[in-house]
C-alpha cells in the first residue's frame, strides 16, 4: 500500500495525508501517548520497529511516525502540563505529526546560537525571531520552538513555548525545494510579536534546553530507524535482483563482486538494526540514552548512504532509472547524515561521553 504510493508524494513533492488515514486507521499515531489520553502507551522498541517496516516502502511515511510518537510528542508526555497534554496529544492521535522548530540561519549546529526571543508580558509571551529548515512548515498544526527567554546567553536562556498554527503573528515562508524526502515540506517560520499563552509554555530556563535535547534523543534515533528501514528496502531489491538478473550466461549473484557487496550490506544493516534496538530497548518507555542514539543515529546514517548507493549500482541502469524506486531511496537515505545532528556532531558529542570532558547539554 505505501510502496505503491511512495514515487507520488515525491513526484508531486506532496504530504501524503492518504497514508496519514491509514496510519491513524492502524494505530500508529501516538502510540507512546499514555492511555489516559488515548493512546497505547507503547514502549520505544514497538514504534522503532513500526517506523522500520514502513520505511522500507516509504521514507517519508515512516518519518511522519516518527513525529508523531517521538520528538515533541516525547517532550509533551514527559514535561507537558495536564491541560497542554488534555489539548495536544489528542491531535497526535487525529494525525497530527508536531514540528520541532530549533534550526534558524546563524543556528544550525550551533543550536545554543539561536536568536529567536519571546518576551513575557502579563498576557502571555511575544515571540520574535525566524526559523529555517523546519519540518512540517505549513502542515504541522503544532510547533515546539526553542526560543531565548530572558537575558541569559548560551543554552540556560533557552525554553519552549508550543505554538499553534493559526496564532496571529505567525507566518509561514517559503518552502524549501529538496533533494529527497519531498513529500514533507522543509521551510520557514515568521514570528512577528506573536502573542504565546503563559499556559503554552512547555519548559523554561535554567534547564529547560538541557531536557527538550534529551527529549530530542528519541527523534535522533526515530531518525536512525528510517535509514535503517530505507537500507532494508534496498537490500532486498538488490538481492532479489541479483539472483534473478543474467549476464553471461548465469545470475549476477555468481560473480564475486556482487556477492562481497551483498555481504557487506547484510552485515551492515545488521550492525545499525543492533544498535537502534539495543538503544530502544534500553529505553523502554522513557528517551534513549544521548550516547546510545549518537552511535545508532551516526551508523545507520553513513551505511543508508552505501548501502542504497550500492543496491542502485548492482541495478545499472534500471537502478538510475526513476521508473524503480532505488534513485529516490538513495536521496531520502541522504538527508539522514545531516538532519537531526550532523554525523560530525554526532561524533562530538560520542566524544564527549568517552572522553574525559566538561559536562553540559550534550552529555545528557
Amino acid at each position: 500500500m505505501f510502496a505503491g504510493r511512495a514515487s507520488r508524494w515525491d513526484e508531486r513533492e506532496e504530504y501524503p495525508w492518504d497514508n496519514v488515514k491509514d496510519l491513524v486507521a492502524a494505530g500508529f499515531m501516538g502510540m507512546t501517548v499514555p492511555r489516559e489520553f488515548g493512546g497505547a502507551d507503547r514502549p520505544l522498541l514497538d514504534v522503532v520497529l513500526v517506523i522500520e517496516e514502513i520505511a522500507r516502502a516509504c521514507g517519508v511515511t515512516a518519518r511522519i511516525v516518527v513525529e508523531g510518537n517521538l520528538g515533541t510528542v516525547g517532550a509533551l508526555r514527559a514535561y507537558g502540563s495536564e491541560t497542554q497534554k488534555r489539548i495536544y496529544l489528542p491531535w497526535v492521535l487525529e494525525g497530527e505529526k508536531p514540528a520541532i522548530a530549533i534550526s534558524e540561519r546563524n543556528a544550525g549546529s550551533a543550536a545554543t546560537d539561536l536568536e529567536t526571543c519571546a518576551e513575557e508580558t502579563g498576557q502571555g509571551f511575544l515571540l520574535t525571531g525566524h526559523k529555517r529548515w523546519i519540518t512540517g512548515a505549513g502542515t504541522s498544526r503544532l510547533y515546539l520552538v526553542y526560543a531565548r527567554l530572558g537575558e541569559r546567553p548560551g543554552a540556560e536562556g533557552i525554553g519552549g513555548l508550543l505554538v499553534e498554527r493559526d496564532t496571529p503573528g505567525f507566518t509561514i515562508g517559503p518552502r524549501e525545494p529538496m533533494m529527497g524526502l519531498r513529500g514533507i515540506p522543509e521551510g520557514q517560520l515568521h514570528f512577528e510579536r506573536c502573542l504565546v499563552p503563559s499556559a503554552n509554555l512547555l519548559l523554561a530556563p535554567p534547564d529547560g534546553f538541557k531536557k527538550l535535547m534529551r527529549a530530542y534523543n528519541g527523534q535522533r534515533l526515530g531518525a536512525a530507524t528510517v535509514a535503517l528501514g530505507l537500507a532494508q528496502g534496498a537490500y532486498e531489491r538488490a538481492l532479489a535482483y541479483a539472483t534473478e538478473r543474467r549476464q553471461f550466461g548465469r545470475p549476477i549473484a555468481d560473480f564475486q563482486g556482487i556477492r562481497w557487496k551483498l555481504a557487506d550490506m547484510a552485515l551492515e544493516i545488521d550492525a545499525a538494526r543492533l544498535l537502534v534496538h539495543r538503544a530502544a530497548a534500553r529505553a523502554g518507555r522513557a528517551f534513549p540514552d544521548a550516547l546510545e542514539a549518537a552511535k545508532a543515529k551516526t551508523f545507520a546514517a553513513e551505511m543508508a548512504q552505501e548501502v542504497t548507493s550500492q543496491a542502485l549500482q548492482i541495478h545499472g541502469a534500471a537502478g538510475y532509472s526513476r521508473t524503480l524506486p532505488l534513485e529516490r531511496m538513495a536521496r531520502d537515505a541522504r538527508m539522514f547524515a545531516i538532519g537531526g545532528g550532523t554525523v560530525e556532531m554526532m561524533r562530538n558529542l560520542i566524544a564527549d561521553r568517552i572522553l574525559p570532558s566538561r559536562a553540559d547539554w550534550r552529555r545528557s
